[in-house]
């Protein structure tokens, strides 16, 4: 029996018609993405995760993407592995664990963990996917070590599945994480994530497509090579800092197409859906849960 717990999901408002009624104005337009799969039901970004999402109306699905040791984009989001899978459980992979700088939400700091990078595709088929908020999302932890880490490639024919399934076409809104960071290691994201959707026939205009990145220097490199819409990611500042200033609309639509941002910086920055708009940005929201750990007070069942 499905669980009667509501789905957060990410929603976004799209200037671009990929999923509307070609009648539909810009204004009318909202995109509802599975952010990680379903990831209120099951662990994020598995296919299960996904593949509910889309069953629950999502429009995209949107997998945050890493690099294994050999170069295969798979969907996880963040390059340590030690939350997100059981590999802490895995005798053979004990000498794999290492102290490496990762990004965190004030500045870079040092983990201890297990690394995407240092694992191959075959031996990052061993592990298998765990519930990465248990304290919000006790029920997840039920479907802990079922389900495999899924490659882009095997996420792309899911969504054909589906599509052959109910006609619907499912759009995919992939995230880059860290891509500098894999190119500093002789890998390239970017072109093994425009040659998966080349070769499924998603890399031409129009196709229910959005690249999004953090890091702008990804999304310079994709644009000469790509006519699909591009998106940089910005962050807000935290509940007790200072705002952040407005970013540089112009020159960001230079190169991308969309800016995507936490809601609480939407809504916390006047000028800031006005300003995007009017250097030609679309502006995307980010994320829209029902959980009350992420909800304002008043809004708590």
């Amino acid at each position: 029996m499905m669980h009667t717990r509501l789905l957060p999901l990410f929603a976004l408002l799209s200037a671009f018609a990929t999923a509307a009624s070609a009648n539909a104005t810009p204004d009318d337009v909202c995109v509802v993405i599975a952010h990680r799969g379903a990831s209120g039901y099951l662990p994020e970004h598995t296919l299960p995760a996904y593949r509910l999402g889309i069953r629950l109306g999502a429009d995209f699905i949107e997998p945050d993407l890493v690099m294994t040791r050999d170069g295969v984009l798979v969907a996880r989001h963040e390059r340590h592995l030690g939350a997100s899978t059981n590999v802490s459980a895995l005798p053979r992979f004990a000498g794999k664990r290492v102290r490496r700088t990762i990004p965190g939400p004030d500045g870079p700091q040092e983990k201890d963990d297990w690394f995407v990078e240092d694992f191959s595709l075959a031996e990052l088929r061993a592990l298998r996917a765990r519930e990465t908020r248990p304290e919000v999302r006790p029920d997840n932890t039920a479907f802990d070590d079922l389900f495999p880490v899924p490659t882009l490639t095997e996420i792309i024919a899911l969504l054909a599945a589906e599509r052959a399934r109910t006609g619907k076409v499912i759009g995919l809104y992939p995230e880059l994480k860290e891509p500098a960071f894999f190119r500093g290691r002789g890998l390239d994201p970017e072109g093994a994530l425009l040659a998966a959707l080349r070769e499924a026939g998603l890399d031409t205009a129009g196709a229910p497509v959005f690249l999004q990145s953090f890091e702008a220097d990804s999304l310079q490199r994709l644009r000469p090579r790509t006519k699909l819409p591009l998106v940089m990611l910005v962050e807000g500042a935290p509940a007790d800092a200072p705002p952040l200033p407005l970013p540089d609309f112009a020159a960001i639509a230079g190169y991308a197409d969309v800016i995507g941002a936490p809601k609480s910086l939407i809504l916390a920055a006047p000028g800031f859906v006005s300003g995007a708009r009017a250097a030609g940005l679309a502006v995307h929201g980010w994320t829209f849960r029902v959980e009350n750990a992420y909800l304002a007070e008043p809004f708590r069942r």
